[in-house]
Formats: C-alpha cells, sequence, structure tokens
C-alpha cells in the first residue's frame, strides 16, 4: 500500500485522566521508554517527535490548550509495519488498558496520511491533518485504520482549512 517514494504519518492525542505526576497515571509512565524504545527497533520505524535530549513528545510538548491532551508522531515505512506494532506488540497490550490513564474521546483521536520520504511532519502539520479528519471524515489527506487509503492517493498539499496555530 506504499511505495519507496513515500512514508505513512501518524499522530495520535490522547487525554488523561490526571497530570502525568499522578498515581493514576504511574503504571502509564512507568511502560512510556520500553513502548518507545519498541517503536523506535520496530521493522518500518522511521522517525518519532522527541525533545533534543531524547523526551518521548507526550512528557514535553502540550500543543493544545487542554494540558491533559498528550500528543504522539511518528513516521513508518508502510501502514503494516505501524499496524503490527500498535495491535501486536506491547504497545497493543498497553492500549487494551488505556481506559485506566485516558479519557474517550468523542471524535478522531488519530489520523494518518502520507508523505514523501524523508518529509518530517510538524505539529502544526498534524494538528491540522486531525483537524481535517474531524471537520470533513477520512479522505486522501487524512484517514485510519478504519479507511486505509493508498499513497498513490494522496494529497501532498494540504487543501484549505483554517490553520491550527502550533509550533
Amino acid at each position: 500500500m506504499t511505495s519507496r517514494l513515500h512514508h505513512l504519518a501518524q499522530v495520535n492525542i490522547a487525554r488523561m485522566l490526571a497530570p502525568l505526576d499522578d498515581p493514576i497515571m504511574a503504571e502509564f509512565v512507568a511502560r512510556l521508554e520500553e513502548i518507545n524504545v519498541l517503536a523506535d527497533s520496530s521493522p518500518g520505524f522511521v522517525w518519532r517527535l522527541k525533545s533534543e535530549g531524547g523526551e518521548a513528545a507526550a512528557t514535553y510538548l502540550r500543543p493544545y490548550d487542554d494540558d491533559r491532551i498528550l500528543f504522539n508522531m511518528s513516521v513508518w515505512e508502510t501502514v503494516d509495519q505501524l499496524k503490527v506494532y500498535v495491535y501486536k506488540s506491547a504497545h497493543g497490550k498497553v492500549m487494551q488498558q488505556r481506559n485506566e490513564w485516558f479519557k474517550k474521546f468523542d471524535e478522531p483521536f488519530m489520523a494518518m496520511w502520507w508523505v514523501e520520504a524523508g518529509h518530517i511532519p510538524t505539529v502544526g502539520e498534524a494538528k491540522q491533518r486531525l483537524e481535517y479528519l474531524r471537520v470533513h471524515g477520512p479522505s486522501p489527506h487524512a484517514f485510519t485504520f478504519k479507511r486505509l487509503l493508498p499513497a498513490a492517493e494522496a494529497e501532498f498539499n494540504a487543501p484549505s482549512l483554517s490553520p491550527c496555530t502550533a509550533s
């Protein structure tokens, strides 16, 4: 579902039940490094958002007005490789516990889109893709695992939408 010319970018957000330093979040926080190391070493992994010091984006970045929204973004070679990491690795077991740490969103919390190989998406780009998915539903511009679209249909230039404020 991809070519060597394209990679798959993904963004996901989650609203914590409590701040990261609250005991409710302790088990999640304790697993973060393990899950990030697993992502970094997974087949097909290309890049993930982190601080210059290597800190996971979820622990330092708050691009929304709500400080309890964690933000994660990464790039993968193929949909199938991302799917294996998300659902069939230890990450999948952590996802099964997400209701212990996160509130359920009533709108999209994850978006995927194709990027040209070598492109590193920005936080603003990721927020815009997630917002586009919320407003317009799945399309070549932003989609989900439930409605995958091939790279051949990708839109590499963003359709007009009110810009999100992000870095």
